[in-house]
């Protein structure tokens, strides 16, 4: 059907033979699809899904090095828009519960046939046409419950009136915002804007409220062409979702309204009458959002100054040996989102964090395995790599010999150079 949308689609299995058949055999573009990547392990997967930014990531649950459910999750970090789906044996149903959380658009049983195949992607197909067509809307449901918040945000109190903040308190946890008098949760106000200028339509604005309920306590609105959200939570929410909901309002404002978008963030404050403060630092940091790779600055990040991909650069050289070491760690030492990070190291390096990080350690694995007689899985683990396995594949990927193979060359070699003295 020629008005049909297409979506991109990356597949991760296992096993060879299914996934060359998956791959191969689906009638893609027919189905409204078109495939972009394919890879054989969790991690393979995750580094396409930072370079080539599908769609949908068609995924099985037990892969090599790391599994479905954890590819799901560090997925949703760096791509919180992106629709997950399951290839999944019987026996890991209960398994497979785990990744609910992840927000998985289809689980799908194995053995799969191309035929159930292809159905079960239609209803996907149909599924995202309808996340994506309830999104461009033009109605706006919200309701009125808070509205006494508009002024406290837009206006400025010199000196508050005695008894205010007791007041606004009172009408917060009537209205449902707090959870009763006693609830000393922070607030952030969010501001976002589009990129070119136009004032934002009331079908963004239901796509901010739409978001912001999967995460946090909210209040959005229009003002002055933007939207506005004031989010309330304690500091171990701000710090688990802040960053999912801004990268996700850019990512699924693009890829359902067609439209790019700013979002500045503001910092934390703990009372009502602050909210103007709060939404000053949030305007502050959508002028600052033009400038940065992802389209999200948050009121810390504009007191840092640039070079943010140096930073990380550096970071990566002192601790590529760290097993632990990963794009959400990363970003969290920088206190930048994943995909605000990931987009920064592409642009400036031209190449992806994963690349990076496996290039450094595959470089320090040559000079060890040259230079020294430590086991392979000594060396392995020096690199950052608890699996020898996994070590092993990303060594004969990225330099075309294994480790063992590299060490009998470098003993040939060796042995032929005494020989000829």
């Amino acid at each position: 059907m020629p008005d049909k949308n297409i979506y991109t689609v990356v597949v991760a299995d296992d096993e060879d033979e299914l996934r060359e058949a998956v791959c191969t055999m689906t009638p893609w573009e027919a189905l409204g699809f078109h495939l972009v990547g394919s890879a054989s392990n969790g991690l393979d997967a995750l580094e396409l899904v930072e370079r080539l930014e599908p769609d949908l990531l068609l995924t099985d649950i037990r892969m090599p090095f790391i599994s479905g459910i954890e590819l799901a999750r560090q997925v949703r970090e760096i791509r919180p828009a992106m629709h997950i789906a399951f290839l999944s044996g019987y026996d890991d149903f209960e398994y497979a519960k785990q990744a609910i959380q992840y927000n998985i658009i289809s689980y799908m049983l194995k053995p799969l046939t191309m035929d159930g195949l292809a159905a079960e992607l239609k209803v996907i197909h149909e599924k995202i046409d309808r996340r994506y067509a309830s999104l461009r809307r033009m109605d706006n449901q919200q309701g009125d419950r808070a509205e006494f918040l508009i002024p406290l945000v837009l206006e400025h109190y010199d000196t508050p009136p005695e008894g205010l903040e007791t007041t606004l308190r009172e009408n917060a946890a009537s209205c449902g915002l707090l959870r009763g008098s006693d609830d000393r949760s922070l607030l952030m106000v969010m501001t976002a804007a589009m990129v070119d200028g136009n004032p934002c339509e009331p079908g963004f604005t239901r796509l901010v409220e739409q978001l912001a309920n999967k995460y946090l306590r909210h209040f959005v609105f229009g003002a002055s062409g933007r939207v506005v959200a004031v989010l309330l939570g304690n500091p171990s929410d701000f710090e688990e979702y802040l960053h999912i909901l801004a990268d996700e309002i850019c990512q699924l404002t693009e890829r359902a309204l067609d439209k790019k978008v700013l979002v500045g963030v503001s910092r934390a404050v703990s009372q009502f009458t602050e909210l103007n403060a709060a939404y000053r630092q949030a305007l502050e940091a959508l002028h600052a959002a033009e400038e940065s790779e992802g389209g999200v600055s948050f009121t810390s990040d504009t007191r840092k100054g640039g070079g943010l991909c140096e930073r990380a650069l550096e970071i990566i050289e002192q601790h590529y040996m760290d097993e632990d070491l990963s794009l959400a760690s990363l970003s969290a030492m920088l206190d930048v989102s994943p995909n605000h990070l990931s987009a920064c190291i592409k642009k400036t390096a031209g190449e992806t964090f994963i690349n990076i990080l496996v290039r450094r350690r595959m470089e320090n694995a040559q000079q060890l395995l040259l230079n020294t007689n430590l086991q392979v899985q000594e060396i392995a683990r020096r690199c950052g790599y608890t699996d020898q396995h996994y070590f092993s594949y990303c060594f004969k990927k990225y330099s075309g010999t294994s480790p063992g193979a590299l060490r009998r060359q470098r003993a040939a070699q060796n042995a032929g150079g005494e020989a000829a003295t």
